[in-house]
């Protein structure tokens, strides 16, 4: 008989990590609650400090759906982990696309829009229909789900690659960096769990996609602000955004984050 879709072990994928081993109710333990607790309760809720944007932020309904699309992704990626069943898998893996297409509609700079879009509502049209069309592609083959998403990733980077060339901002450019040396790291993790995990079951340390959690949690810390910093440039040109570190940055770990200067009036 065909398994039940919210059935243990039911989705198509099974990362590296043995299941069932530390828990008889949670198949993947350190995918759970080791890495993905970590991930979900500390960084997570920095990434919302780092997403105030005084003061034009300040009433807007933007960060509030990314925020939950945040939690919801958070929350559908220990659900998966916990039980690896099938609705699991699409929900950890839908919420990352419509987290994702929420970032697209508010924050993608209209200089990059498509000839034939005009407005950012219309580019909201755009973004919603491909994203429903990807959600309903996605249940054709649910194990190319995780690779497609991880190749908007080059999007992203071909996107900040073009702010850095219009940018003489120090600050900036070491922030894109550290944001790329965290994916790099992230990415290299998650492909070592998919590809080499015969290896990393032989030497008993099937961890990486544990690692991968914390290593994108940890990109995401620095994509944040940079996206703010990009989007005050081309909104509010009246204001000077600066990157700054909490809590000092002399600390060898901060938290990044935006400040806007108001230039001086004359009379």
């Amino acid at each position: 008989t065909m398994p039940s879709i919210f059935s243990y072990q039911s989705a198509e994928v099974d990362w590296c990590e043995s299941n069932f081993v530390r828990s008889a109710v949670i198949a993947e333990y350190y995918n759970t609650d080791g890495t993905s607790l970590f991930s979900f309760f500390l960084l997570t809720p920095l990434n919302f400090l780092v997403l105030e944007e005084p003061p034009r932020a300040c009433g807007r309904m933007e960060l509030c759906h990314l925020k939950v699309s945040l939690l919801l992704a958070g929350l559908f990626s220990m659900y998966f982990h916990m039980t690896l069943s099938y609705v699991g898998q699409l929900l950890d893996e839908l919420s990352i696309l419509w987290t994702l297409a929420v970032a697209y509609s508010f924050w993608y700079p209209q200089c990059y829009f498509p000839k034939c879009i005009k407005t950012r509502r219309h580019f909201f049209w755009l973004t919603g229909i491909t994203t429903v069309i990807s959600t309903l592609m996605s249940f054709i083959k649910p194990t190319l789900n995780a690779y497609a998403l991880n190749c908007i990733a080059f999007h992203l980077l071909y996107l900040t690659w073009r702010e850095l060339k219009k940018c003489n901002d120090k600050r900036v450019h070491r922030m894109a960096a550290v944001m790329v040396m965290w994916w790099v790291l992230a990415i290299t993790s998650w492909i070592s769990d998919r590809w080499l995990c015969w290896l990393w079951q032989a030497i008993n340390f099937p961890y990486f996609h544990s690692f991968w959690h914390v290593l994108i949690a940890m990109s995401l810390l620095y994509c944040c602000p940079l996206v703010i910093y990009f989007d005050v440039s081309y909104e509010m040109p009246s204001f000077k955004p600066k990157l700054e570190y909490w809590p000092s940055d002399s600390w060898p770990v901060v938290v990044p984050y935006v400040t806007l200067e108001e230039p001086h009036r004359q009379c």
